[in-house]
């Protein structure tokens, strides 16, 4: 029996012992209709270029292309996608009834080393046919990859998977991320509390509060996500393993003076 909240070992190490395989467990894609997934699609393409648009603008921008639906199964779609304009709009990423409000603590913050402040967030994944969810823990200063965690969900267990992986490496001084119930759980930020990490939240709506991360969904989506079109949740956990391992350790950025995040983030 797996043990999705087990304190001591990682999901992936528990499947490891039993020789299981985690994609038999919950890699089983997402779905939705035919056209439901086809809309999905062109608005995670059109979203990944143009983040400001909300609802109502994502649906014109559908009516140009010839689909016949309304604002509501645009909204609904994007709902269901974690998407958010970057002025406010609804969103997936709903916080908890009267959870406790965190202030934004990155507001002119000069962040000069790595382990200073990590970051977290969630992408809407698609498939060839279906889709999955996709939670990432950087590092703003060496934008390194601390963790990562796939789920066909958003309920809060994958996230707190990545964040358990992220703090066996270290931890930092401030996490920070938007509103959303996963990261406003209360086992998410007791988590972080009892490790002594300041919490930082994101105003409502105001995705570029987290920017660095949002540059990371992009980057994934061009450099691997469109490019590979994945049919399994398998091949999916196969194919971002090797793509973190390259963003990682072989991606040179420009910002970090062409070296990589690796490199910057353990000082070689």
């Amino acid at each position: 029996m797996i043990d999705f909240d087990h304190r001591h070992l990682s999901l992936r190490r528990q499947c490891e012992l039993i020789g299981l395989n985690r994609a038999t467990l919950y890699y089983q894609p997402a779905g939705e209709s035919a056209l439901n997934l086809e809309l999905m699609r062109r608005i995670d393409e059109q979203y990944t270029r143009i983040p400001f648009y909300g609802s109502p603008k994502m649906t014109v921008y559908l009516q140009k292309l010839g689909y016949q639906i309304n604002h509501k199964r645009v909204e609904r779609l994007m709902l269901k996608m974690g998407l958010r304009a970057v002025c406010p709009q609804p969103s997936t990423s709903q916080p908890i009834l009267n959870h406790t409000i965190y202030p934004y603590l990155l507001r002119g913050l000069e962040i000069g080393r790595p382990f200073h402040v990590w970051s977290a967030d969630i992408t809407y994944i698609r498939m060839r046919q279906g889709f999955m969810y996709l939670v990432a823990i950087l590092d703003w200063f060496s934008r390194y990859v601390v963790a990562w965690e796939l789920s066909n969900t958003l309920e809060t267990r994958f996230c707190l998977e990545a964040l358990r992986q992220a703090l066996e490496q270290g931890k930092p001084d401030i996490f920070n991320s938007d509103q959303g119930s996963q990261f406003t759980d209360s086992d998410f930020t007791s988590t972080l509390e009892k490790e002594g990490i300041r919490i930082s939240m994101d105003g409502r709506g105001r995705v570029f509060d987290n920017i660095f991360i949002e540059r990371l969904w992009r980057t994934v989506k061009y450099e691997d996500i469109y490019l590979k079109d994945y049919q399994s949740g398998s091949a999916l956990l196969k194919g971002l393993e090797a793509y973190f391992e390259f963003y990682n350790n072989e991606r040179i950025h420009q910002s970090l003076g062409y070296r990589t995040p690796a490199e910057v983030h353990f000082g070689r």
